[in-house]
């Protein structure tokens, strides 16, 4: 079982992520696993958390993602859920974690080394 859970919503060209504040790195919204959680529940709790007025459609695990991040040494654990649909303000829930949240174009953005490798393999460059 992945220790964290990650939300990938896509609608229009545009891909859903939020700021964390202590190093201004975008990522895919989500976080670590509690107790007994399963990782559907944890990607749950955390959305309430980081973004409590979004609504979710149906939540389908894409891939578990277990991996050592060849630079930082860091291993991967996440389980990457896909929703169907994605609605509702971008309002933060934990202001000391996350900054800020938007829809936007996937490239051109900093991200951490998880929601890097997640872009490249579900929205690759086009040729």
């Amino acid at each position: 079982m992945a220790k964290s859970s990650k939300l990938v919503a896509a609608k229009r060209g545009r891909i859903l992520l939020v700021r964390r504040r202590r190093d201004q790195l975008w990522m895919f919204p989500g976080g670590r696993r509690r107790g007994r959680e399963t990782e559907k529940d944890c990607l749950r709790r955390e959305i309430r958390e980081e973004l409590p007025k979004l609504k979710l459609g149906r939540l389908k695990l894409w891939k578990e993602v277990k991996a050592k991040n060849p630079k930082s040494g860091r291993k991967m654990s996440d389980a990457i859920f896909i929703a169907s649909e994605a609605s509702g303000h971008l309002a933060i829930g934990d202001k000391k974690e996350i900054d800020k949240a938007m829809w936007r174009k996937p490239r051109g953005i900093r991200l951490t080394p998880t929601s890097r490798y997640i872009r490249d393999k579900l929205f690759p460059k086009r040729g």
